[in-house]
């Protein structure tokens, strides 16, 4: 014989809310997961919304944030003292940004796919625009190494303002451009990189597979190439940074902090998709978020590198 027993119903009904609540609990836990990186009363910002398409924050020497407006064809300036104000218009339709040493910014500008160095009076100096005699995909982020070595991701994402609707490239790779010209293709083992950040003593490189969702770190030599490429965590990033101690920062769902060994140590909530990011502020403790139609702020503990 087969016995069956029924469950009253309130008591179904408090088991689903207990559920509910633990499942809630540790959503709030895992956000609260800072290590130290932020405190718990720190409040997300919001800068400005009403933009069409965020990404690419770099600051510069002093702190200033820029980044781009892609759509709209803008390159905005957000300074130390919390005003905005548009650096650049017809910017190339600058996606990526970063500045070198010498405080020129650099510019992934994929309306003709080309790599831009601007000087701070606004005057534009195309860089590259082709490997090996064939037009590029169209280059995405960008880092420069202490070196003066510039490493950028060239995937492909058709335009709307572009003529042709399919690449020149048949490979979707990284690469670096020094000093006297040289385009050099370093890796075309990915579905589409995108983001990319190196450490600041220009020991690291970190590059995200999107499309792959993974994230991979290489060891940069003194001649610019790149060994010992490996995983660093299933994760992929469209735009990332570093702090000081050396943690990660992925976009995508929020921002997701990873330490140097690659564990999660961080999961910073923002309403809308995250693009981009980047520290800024006098003290580079403010985090700085591109989300979509919106920029938003994060007063941190830890420092981004100067």
């Amino acid at each position: 014989m087969i016995k069956i027993f029924f469950i009253p119903r309130l008591l179904v009904v408090f088991l689903l809310c207990l559920a509910g609540a633990r499942a809630t609990m540790a959503q709030q836990a895992d956000s609260l997961i800072t290590h130290g990186i932020t405190d718990t009363s720190a409040q997300l910002k919001l800068v400005k919304d009403g933009f069409r398409f965020t990404e690419g924050p770099a600051v510069d020497r002093e702190g200033n944030i820029y980044f781009t407006d892609q759509p709209n064809n803008r390159i905005w300036k957000y300074d130390i003292k919390g005003e905005l104000t548009i650096f650049m218009e017809n910017a190339g339709r600058a996606n990526g940004l970063f500045f070198d040493k010498k405080g020129n910014l650099i510019a992934c500008a994929d309306e003709h796919d080309e790599l831009w160095r601007i000087q701070k009076n606004g005057k534009v100096e195309k860089l590259v625009n082709n490997y090996q005699d064939t037009l590029l995909n169209g280059p995405n982020d960008v880092w420069v190494a202490p070196t003066g070595v510039i490493y950028f991701t060239d995937p492909y994402y058709q335009r709307d303002y572009w003529k042709r609707t399919s690449p020149d490239l048949k490979v979707e790779a990284l690469y670096s451009y020094q000093e006297n010209g040289k385009v050099t293709r370093l890796d075309a083992n990915f579905k589409r990189p995108n983001g990319i950040i190196g450490t600041p003593d220009g020991k690291y490189l970190y590059v995200a597979d999107i499309d792959d969702n993974k994230t991979y770190q290489y060891t940069i030599q003194k001649d610019g190439s790149l060994t010992n490429k490996t995983l660093f965590v299933a994760q992929g990033s469209d735009g990332m940074t570093i702090d000081r101690a050396g943690n990660l920062y992925l976009t995508g769902n929020g921002i997701t902090v990873y330490n140097t060994r690659g564990e999660k140590i961080a999961h910073i909530p923002v309403p809308n998709r995250t693009s981009n990011v980047c520290f800024g502020g006098k003290q580079r403790d403010l985090l700085f978020i591109t989300a979509r139609d919106k920029v938003f702020t994060l007063k941190m503990n830890v420092k981004g590198v100067k």
